[in-house]
């Protein structure tokens, strides 16, 4: 017993959490089934391994802030016909991410850009990148906070050090001139530094007017499309063709 104290207390010393936990669960399968001290050993890492991934999965799913989970699996291409298969499977091989594309999904609301910002953000974390998800009313709240709010700052810091930015819902509130400016300062911080996607229910022509100047405009298309795919996305609204009732 005094023997198994011990390790459970150098097992906390160096951290190794999944065998101060079950130290003694598998010193009995050991025994149990006769491993050598080799099969031992390597039961013992890898499980250290697996626990320290699950450990960084869920803090990179925590400090990405999707406000609910997509799958990719779950979008009705058959609804949606804008963006085909093949095309949501070279996006799910994340080379766009490695070379620092960026993705516009543009279209009415319901026609499914924030499901596939969110299943692509989503599998991104689950592979090992780090995501930022964040509205553009939110951004304009932090970047215009982040001075004089600690989770301002946060949230900031979290995006600029992250792989993939995702801003849904640009255009759909307007936004000042002092905010148009703070997006620029944004965008061109992020640019070749991270892969941006961006959802808007406005086209590209239209974004003058959001911003308010046509040469700030230019510039933050210079920038956000000078490496970018871009989908324009038809249709009628998924929501409500697939509107459920109470009775």
């Amino acid at each position: 017993m005094e023997k198994l104290e011990q390790i459970k207390e150098y097992a906390k010393e160096l951290n190794l959490n999944h065998l101060r936990i079950n130290a003694d669960k598998i010193i009995e399968e050991a025994d149990l089934k006769d491993y050598s001290y080799q099969d031992i050993l390597i039961k013992i890492l890898k499980n250290e391994i697996e626990l320290k991934d699950k450990k960084a999965y869920e803090r990179r799913l925590k400090y990405a802030g999707f406000p609910v989970i997509k799958n990719i699996e779950d979008f009705d291409l058959n609804f949606q016909r804008s963006i085909t298969q093949k095309q949501i499977n070279r996006l799910l091989e994340m080379e766009w991410i490695d070379r620092i594309y960026n993705l516009i999904f543009l279209g009415p609301p319901g026609v499914g850009k924030t499901h596939l910002a969110i299943s692509l953000g989503y599998k991104a974390v689950e592979l090992g990148y780090k995501v930022s998800f964040v509205t553009m009313d939110n951004l304009m709240h932090s970047l215009k906070t982040q001075e004089i709010s600690r989770k301002s700052k946060g949230k900031m810091n979290r995006i600029l050090s992250s792989s993939l930015v995702i801003i849904d819902e640009l255009g759909y509130l307007p936004i000042s001139r002092e905010e148009a400016n703070l997006f620029f300062q944004l965008i061109s911080t992020l640019h070749e530094q991270a892969s941006i996607i961006i959802t808007s229910n406005k086209g590209l022509e239209d974004w003058t007017e959001l911003l308010g100047d046509p040469a700030l405009t230019t510039a933050v298309l210079d920038r956000i499309t000078y490496r970018c795919e871009l989908f324009n996305m038809t249709g009628k609204s998924y929501r409500l063709e697939h509107r459920k009732s109470l009775f």
